[in-house]
């Protein structure tokens, strides 16, 4: 046997406990043939040297947003005044829509209204969208052809998707354009693996033949889409089949290839905790509002339960605790009504999880997909709006994995920071970027931290059998590491070297640089 490519010179960990470190990988035909003494004496094509790096398996980012991420409208992230806002937006040329990304009203000299952006707007429609995705700000154009909503400008959920709906679509040459930026900038982070968070409709999506834009892109990096839930239609199958809505030819979780696959069904079942629309079980600290719930629950109840009646994985996003309650119910349903073995459903976010509701998420095999870096970026914020009490219940760690829940991390990019070594740095140390300790009980150790976003990450996806480990048989995507993050006291610096999806290198830090100062042709 004559490998493709051998890996030689590297401190590999695993996360294959059968084998959990390797210092030889060898590659064939996209995928890994052995590791050290299985392939030392094999002939290969290419034999690279990484000069004692460290390699992991590449990282795989269950929940994000690849097109939201990558799309060219006016960054407004950190502008704090009014007039400062308006000052970037004047700048826009062009004609149509005026667009803006980064809104934070938590940190401006006041709230930005429709009337202020009618200053510079031309007559041109203006949407400014909040940093988390569950609001934005629009013009008096936007709002005169919104008669049924009464605001100043500042819309959330369904309100906001109602102006968002306005906009759309956005063309397929935009979206992958998009996809095409956001890869490269997952893969220098040492993703190889992304799952878009809800396609074809509802708060993220960005046109009705948004698939067609990822078959079109053939990006370098693997894709799984989740299908908005929105999409779910009446179809006149055969009774006996039991499915009264699907969406079209009966497709469902599971369908596609390695590299461009369908993961879940999208459900939203409440909003943020930036926003204050999470829906919690009691008032946010401070405030006569406790959130709420996104749609009417029987909407919801119908969708999750059809939608596992059809064979779906259901990602369902629930970020406060009451919607955390009604998921559980709903999931607890469908599988009465329709018992499905290893299902494999996920609450999305799982962000303030009550002690009692951790046996119940254990009981159900839910797989909680978080978002660590919320709380490094915003972790001082969400502390105060939580309490003293609820605050440690926010995106759980120990307390997960003490139940025996499997952990799956993610980044919800570009809502906050996206590298997974940042995120890996926050469940280690519990540390917002404010220095403020956040639910300290819930640290894990880095080997946990890291399995989330390889084993963790993968599973939740369901393709922990192709991803996740460095270990013969699956798929040859891995990154190369300047350090070792178990015991590097800055992980989150750690710099990415080099990324590989398939046993190709897809990026490498510099122009021709791998690990160790070998130098190779980037592929």
């Amino acid at each position: 046997m004559r490998l493709d490519l051998k890996l030689t010179g590297c401190r590999a960990v695993t996360m294959d406990p059968a084998r959990p470190a390797a210092h030889t990988i060898g590659i064939w035909q996209g995928r890994i043939a052995g590791l050290d003494s299985d392939v030392a004496d094999l002939p290969a094509a290419e034999t690279v040297d990484l000069g004692g790096a460290v390699v992991l398996p590449g990282f795989v980012d269950a929940h994000t947003h690849l097109a939201w991420n990558g799309r060219r409208t006016t960054d407004i992230t950190g502008v704090t005044t009014v007039e400062g806002v308006l000052d970037r937006l004047a700048d826009v040329g062009g004609t149509g829509w005026i667009e803006a990304s980064g809104y934070d009203r938590r940190i401006m000299d006041r709230p930005l209204t429709a009337l202020d952006l009618d200053r510079i707007s031309d007559g041109r429609p203006v949407y400014v969208a909040d940093l988390s995705g569950h609001a934005c700000v629009v013009n008096s154009v936007v709002l005169h052809q919104l008669p049924e909503i009464s605001s100043d400008g500042w819309l959330t959920e369904n309100e906001q998707l109602a102006a968002r709906t306005l906009r759309l679509p956005y063309s397929l040459d935009e979206i992958t354009a998009e996809l095409h930026t956001s890869a490269q900038q997952v893969l220098s982070e040492g993703v190889t693996m992304c799952a878009e968070a809800g396609i074809g409709a509802g708060l993220i999506a960005s046109s009705p033949l948004e698939a067609a834009a990822y078959q079109r892109a053939r990006l370098p990096i693997r894709v799984q889409l989740m299908v908005s839930a929105h999409v779910l239609h009446d179809v006149a199958a055969d009774p006996a089949d039991g499915i009264p809505r699907a969406i079209d030819l009966g497709l469902h979780t599971g369908f596609g290839d390695d590299m461009l696959s369908l993961g879940a069904m999208k459900l939203w079942t409440d909003g943020g905790m930036m926003a204050r629309t999470a829906a919690l079980s009691a008032p946010y600290a401070g405030i006569d509002n406790a959130g709420q719930l996104a749609e009417p629950e029987e909407f919801m109840r119908a969708a999750i339960i059809d939608a596992h009646h059809a064979g779906w994985q259901l990602a369902v996003h629930a970020i406060g605790d009451r919607a955390v309650d009604f998921t559980l119910d709903a999931l607890q349903e469908a599988q009465r009504r329709r018992p499905r073995a290893d299902a494999r459903h996920r609450i999305e976010h799982c962000g303030l999880v009550r002690p009692e509701q951790l046996g119940r998420i254990a009981e159900l095999g839910v797989v909680p997909v978080v978002q660590p870096a919320f709380l490094w970026a915003y972790g001082d914020d969400y502390s105060e709006i939580m309490g003293a009490q609820r605050a440690p219940w926010m995106y759980r760690g120990r307390a997960f994995l003490d139940h025996g829940i499997t952990v799956a991390g993610s980044s919800d990019r570009p809502v906050a920071d996206g590298a997974p070594l940042r995120a890996i740095d926050f469940m280690v140390h519990r540390r917002s970027s404010g220095g403020r300790s956040v639910g300290p009980d819930e640290a894990i150790t880095v080997e946990e931290a890291i399995r989330a976003y390889t084993l963790g990450s993968a599973y939740a996806c369901r393709k922990e059998h192709v991803l996740g480990s460095l270990t013969p048989g699956k798929l040859a995507d891995l990154v190369v590491l300047g350090d070792d993050p178990r015991t590097s006291d800055a992980i989150a610096e750690i710099p990415v070297l080099a990324t590989m999806v398939g046993g190709a290198f897809r990026y490498e830090l510099g122009s021709a640089a791998t690990a160790g100062g070998t130098s190779r042709p980037a592929s």
